[in-house]
């Protein structure tokens, strides 16, 4: 197995698939193999999350690691999903414009690589919602 199969075949890295109990109608993400309200009475199904939600807080990050494709300061934010779990992302936007109770969606983008020449690790961010 290559590592860029390996990579794609985690949904959650690049598809915001998560998972819901369809007892009672909770979703999660990161997935979860059991409900912790029904327990044994839940039955889980994996969920492809929108992509839409809010941000809840954030953070203006003024130093960045070598590795990150962001350049600059860049937005770190919890953000809860319109289906209802919260989530760590990058917002994508000019630190100025970023306010709390934001909508957001989200997109696909390069999140780190692994030196110059090494391997390049895509995954979710967040834009603001036009």
């Amino acid at each position: 197995m290559t590592v860029a199969r390996f990579w794609r075949k985690i949904p959650q890295r690049y598809n915001l698939i998560g998972t819901k109990c369809t007892t009672c109608g909770r979703h999660f993400f990161p997935p979860r193999t059991f409900c912790p309200d029904c327990r044994r009475n839940g039955k889980i199904i994996d969920h492809k999350f929108a992509g839409l939600g809010t941000v809840v807080t954030y953070t203006v990050i003024m130093t960045e690691p070598d590795q990150f494709a962001s350049p600059g300061p860049y937005i770190l934010a919890i953000i809860k999903l319109d289906e209802g779990p919260q989530m760590t992302s990058q917002v994508i936007c000019d630190p100025k414009e970023a306010k709390i109770g934001m909508r957001v969606k989200s997109v696909f983008r390069r999140i780190a690589t692994d030196g110059e020449s090494g391997i390049i690790h895509y995954g979710t961010k967040f834009v603001p919602v036009e």
